[in-house]
């Protein structure tokens, strides 16, 4: 299934200068520093800037999904019900809004980030310095899309490796930080007594 059958694209809102923040009023924004490697957004961490007469195409809420167009990450993010109000989305985020009789805005987003997809992507990519995905891109992106419970399964594995993926690595810390311990510990034991400690005695 091509993307565009699977959810509504749309630009992010395009910025004309620097947003300025402020603490009262305005709305919030997303903006691509505000989604973390990983490909997190964290809502209450978001800035409200001070803008009027918008569109309502340039907002997500939750259950939509953003795509990075620009940078070496070109990846999909999901909007949780943490995210309470709605938010502006600014370019090179582009916004993805599923039918959800169709598709999971956590499987749409999985989907895209993908190995088949991210090839598409690479071989669509433009920019010399800074790496680009064209909208047209996504327009014509195919997609493998299961049946809604095949989608919720997916998602629950997915999930569930992941968690397993960060467990794994808090283990190998902790094991790093033991055996690092121990060590300093046996080369204290070790080291050749001061003569200072030789006569305390």
């Amino acid at each position: 299934m091509l993307l565009a059958d699977a959810c509504t694209i749309h630009s992010g809102y395009t910025a004309r200068g620097r947003l300025e923040a402020t603490e009262f009023g305005g709305v919030l924004a997303i903006q691509l520093r505000d989604i973390s490697a990983e490909g997190v957004i964290h809502p209450e961490r978001l800035t409200r800037v001070q803008l009027e007469d918008l569109a309502d195409r340039y907002f997500v809420r939750a259950g939509d999904v953003v795509f990075r167009s620009r940078g070496e990450r070109n990846t999909a993010s999901v909007l949780d019900k943490r995210l309470r109000e709605r938010a502006l989305a600014v370019l090179p985020l582009l916004v993805l809004r599923p039918k959800h009789d169709v598709v999971m805005p956590e499987y749409l987003a999985w989907a895209i980030n993908q190995p088949p997809a991210q090839r598409h992507f690479d071989g669509a990519a433009r920019g010399t310095n800074i790496r680009m995905i064209p909208r047209s891109s996504l327009d014509d992106l195919e997609l493998d899309i299961p049946d809604i419970e095949t989608q919720e399964k997916i998602v629950a594995i997915d999930a569930l490796a992941e968690q397993e993926r960060a467990l794994a690595l808090l283990v190998a810390e902790t094991r790093r930080k033991m055996m690092s311990l121990i060590l300093v510990e046996r080369a204290n034991r070790l080291r050749p007594k001061t003569r200072q400690e030789r006569t305390s005695k």
